[in-house]
């Protein structure tokens, strides 16, 4: 029976990471949505704990920070055009860690990081 609720309550969490990287992928039209998604990853984060699933709140709440400081650094060299280029590769590197991130959560696997 524990198997069951212990299954039942990863089920439970798989849907809300799947709810983080949907957010995620919808910050690329609405930006504040990975606010909710990190605010969603931290508070779930602890009920994963020692679970497969915890890599991927882990994951989630890394692609948010790396992704705001390499925002402010892009939008800070803007002036000098080349942050163009770095917007444009944290906007790359948010849809690498999105789908990965998705695909692992969709095999049942935890999210190796990598950074």
């Amino acid at each position: 029976m524990t198997t069951e609720v212990n299954s039942e309550h990863e089920e439970q969490l798989k849907k809300l990471a799947l709810v983080g990287y949907i957010l995620y992928a919808l910050s690329l039209i609405i930006p504040f949505a990975s606010i909710a998604a990190v605010i969603l990853a931290y508070l779930k984060r602890s009920e994963a704990r020692g679970t497969w699933l915890e890599s991927h709140f882990n994951w989630l709440i890394k692609t948010f920070w790396i992704a705001v400081v390499g925002t402010i650094i892009g939008l800070i060299l803007m002036f000098v055009i080349i942050g163009y280029l770095v917007l444009l590769a944290v906007t790359l590197w948010v849809i690498y860690r999105v789908v990965r991130g998705w695909l692992a959560l969709s095999e049942n696997k935890p999210v190796i990081a990598d950074i």
